[in-house]
């Protein structure tokens, strides 16, 4: 058996559904069929790419490596017939993107104007992923950047498609001068007494996941804000005001520390989101493949998400090998 680019298909299917029932149903095969070709790349290849989980199957470590790199060998496959003549014009691809609150869109649309010369990007930033459905429901936005949590899968119509960029813990940011600063991990539990300011409804679970996280550590928070322009939270918490559950991939600002949670009581997913009839395939494939690549250098360039992953992977057994 050689790898071929079905196979990468096969893949990407599995980890775009998180199921390989879904992924043989969308491929068209048989459920018994796809997971004997899983099976034959995963010999192939010598490693495990997904494992079992409540809702389906995710990828290993391994298995995400693979799969980012078939992702860029698809993209770069279905462009090769698509290849303009040199001195023709071509019709110029226009792509209305909506974003929620992430430090990711800078790179990624500097990334986009390297790759794709010929596709013009116009940006709305939109606070919550629920607003962002709607307008790509109606037609509105071509494709959004949004997020949902586990247990509460996004929810759309048939007309819209959805990618996993990444799926992250969420941490918290606290002041300089906070009790736990000197803590490589915070619990959540001995946060009970903080100020907190949380962000408003997203439409798709927060912050009900927050509040959810808290009553399994034991509390309630006595007092809350609801904010989230990120530059004045960090001038407050810095302040020693209160605290703020953060993405990982956060820049923190002077007396401003960013903390993994103990235990990880909190994980957010980050999707491209577009429509299938406007947005074509290449389009979709570039978008995704640059908002991974962008993800993975601003989480590589987090010092508090490396001290994370050297805990994450380290075992009562000492360090995992390299690579794994």
């Amino acid at each position: 058996m050689e790898l071929e680019l079905r196979h990468l298909r096969v893949l990407c299917a599995i980890a775009d559904s998180g199921s390989v029932g879904r992924a043989a149903a969308a491929l068209g095969y048989t459920q018994p069929a796809l997971s004997t070709q899983l099976r034959r790349i995963e010999r192939l290849l010598g490693e495990g790419l997904f494992v079992r989980a409540s809702t389906g199957v995710e990828l290993t470590a391994y298995g995400a490596e693979v799969v980012s790199q078939a992702r860029e060998i698809l993209m770069r496959a279905d462009a090769l017939g698509r290849r303009r003549t040199a001195g023709s014009p071509g019709p110029v691809s226009r792509l209305r993107l909506g974003v929620t609150n992430t430090p990711v869109v800078p790179a990624l649309l500097d990334a986009l104007r390297e790759a794709c010369p010929d596709l013009t990007v116009s940006v709305s930033s939109v606070y919550a992923t629920g607003d962002l459905l709607r307008l790509l429901e109606t037609g509105e936005l071509d494709a959004a950047l949004g997020v949902d949590y586990p247990g509460l899968p996004v929810r759309h119509s048939a007309a819209l498609a959805h990618r996993a960029i990444n799926t992250v813990p969420v941490f918290v940011a606290i002041h300089a001068g906070h009790p736990l600063a000197h803590r490589i991990e915070a619990p959540l539990e001995e946060l009970s007494e903080d100020t907190w300011f949380v962000a408003s409804d997203d439409g798709v679970g927060w912050p009900g996941a927050f509040y959810d996280a808290c009553r399994a550590a034991g509390f309630r928070p006595a007092d809350t804000h609801e904010f989230h322009v990120l530059d004045q939270l960090q001038s407050m918490i810095a302040k020693g005001l209160g605290v703020a559950l953060v993405q990982p991939t956060v820049r923190p600002v002077d007396g401003v520390l960013v903390k993994p949670l103990a235990g990880d009581p909190l994980w957010q997913r980050h999707l491209l989101l577009w429509r299938r009839e406007q947005v074509e395939a290449p389009v979709a494939e570039a978008v995704h493949h640059h908002a991974v690549h962008t993800y993975r250098t601003l989480l590589a360039g987090a010092p508090h998400v490396q001290k994370w992953v050297t805990r994450g992977y380290t075992s009562a057994r000492g360090p995992l090998p390299p690579g794994k």
